[in-house]
């Protein structure tokens, strides 16, 4: 059974100029343990159709299930247990908690979640990402590769069945982002964890298993990278 199944979902919005269609019926199929990017231009929908997957937002029509369960069938605060059970994020803007330090943030999840030993899961993952001499540091004392990598770990302190990333490296610098790019997937094969990735980087896209190509709300092409790489 799939992880995750999408099934002729669309998304539609009330403008002052009238309903704007953001999805037109996707059908998805997302297998555990996957790595899945979602690519398309700026407005293609993208990000919403990952908003979707992760249960922070309802579709206009059709439906997501997660483990067999239909996300419409339960209300916001029955979603927010289940994302808290079995989905960790990890955006762009990093979302990082100012007035807590490094290991805080990384133990909040945890703690939320009633897991035993938070610090100690906190300071593992953080020496994993190469921050265990960061632990005290806030925030704004940390660079924003640094910043990404905290909020890596703390997506990932939960150990979760998937992983949402929305453009985890688009604010950070090619060097930086290649960094970030090698810890995340490094992560992802030791947790085992599928990972569904909204990027605007062709390259890093590749490194998933499968790409999913949207154009206008759309899904134009899902095909496995090792089927696009075969030369004719």
């Amino acid at each position: 059974m799939a992880l995750i199944e999408a099934h002729s979902i669309s998304r539609k919005v009330e403008t002052t100029t009238g309903q704007l269609q953001i999805l037109s019926r996707v059908d998805l199929t997302i297998e555990r343990a996957e790595t899945v990017a979602i690519v398309g231009a700026s407005g293609s929908g993208k990000s919403t159709l990952l908003a979707l997957l992760a249960g922070l937002d309802l579709p206009s029509e059709g439906y997501v299930a997660i483990d067999n369960v239909n996300l419409s069938d339960l209300d916001e605060e029955q979603r927010a247990i289940l994302r808290g059970e079995k989905i960790g994020f990890i955006f762009q803007s990093f979302l990082l908690i100012q007035s807590l330090t490094a290991l805080e943030n990384v133990m909040l999840p945890a703690e939320l979640a009633g897991l035993a030993n938070p610090e100690k899961r906190a300071r593992a993952l953080l020496q994993k990402v190469g921050l265990g001499d960061r632990l005290t540091h806030f925030p704004n004392q940390l660079s924003g590769g640094e910043q990404q990598r905290v909020a890596i770990a703390r997506a990932f302190i939960g150990e979760p069945e998937i992983l949402f990333a929305d453009e985890p490296t688009g604010n950070l610098d090619r060097a930086t982002g290649e960094k970030v790019e090698n810890l995340l997937f490094e992560l992802n094969r030791e947790f085992g964890t599928t990972l569904i990735m909204v990027t605007h980087d062709d390259r890093l896209a590749k490194q998933c298993n499968r790409v999913i190509r949207i154009q206008g709300g759309t899904v134009i092409e899902a095909k496995a990278e090792a089927e696009e790489s075969v030369e004719v």
